[in-house]
């Protein structure tokens, strides 16, 4: 708890001395920011998972969390990536995440909607759709097994989410 008040405080201290917050930021050499994701990172390529890069993860950051969704989907949102008890300290992850329960580290991944542990690329049936890459930084670990689903992870971190950056891609159809 202490924690989480001292972490506000900096914020509203950078608020106050610089106009904004200090914030984390979430970013891939394979894309910009509402750019277009390549064929590669989806169905209609070799259907790996994008490089990611994570800057200015908050102090007293414990783990870091990551969830990758498509709101467009027909039948609602679609989760598309889980990966949580990465390190704080992790400055991103590789091209090609490996679909493995368990990674170096400790490292957990759970169920996408494809049915499958770890990443499941860019598949849309219809037309292009806006995929979400969101990282959060958690003041713990989330105490659950390989294989957890967004709705598990989503509530084991309740309470504990210190910071959260986005990056959003395009992938046509």
């Amino acid at each position: 708890m202490l924690r989480k008040i001292v972490v506000s405080i900096v914020v509203l201290m950078n608020l106050l001395l610089y106009g904004k917050g200090v914030h984390m930021v979430l970013k891939s050499p394979a894309f910009a920011n509402g750019g277009e994701i390549p064929a590669r990172y989806g169905c209609h390529g070799i259907d790996i998972s994008p490089a990611l890069e994570f800057g200015g993860v908050p102090e007293g950051t414990r783990s870091l969390a990551l969830i990758v969704e498509d709101p467009d989907a027909p039948a609602g949102l679609f989760v598309h990536w889980v990966i949580y008890g990465l390190p704080a300290d992790l400055a991103g992850l590789p091209e090609g995440v490996p679909p493995e329960p368990v990674l170096e580290g400790g490292i957990r991944q759970g169920v996408n909607d494809f049915g499958r542990i770890g990443y499941g690329g860019p598949c849309p049936p219809d037309r292009p759709h806006r995929y979400f890459f969101r990282l959060f930084a958690l003041d713990n670990v989330p105490d659950l097994p390989p294989g957890a689903s967004r709705s598990d992870l989503l509530a084991a971190m309740r309470g504990h989410v210190l910071d959260e950056a986005e990056l959003m891609g395009i992938y046509p159809r």
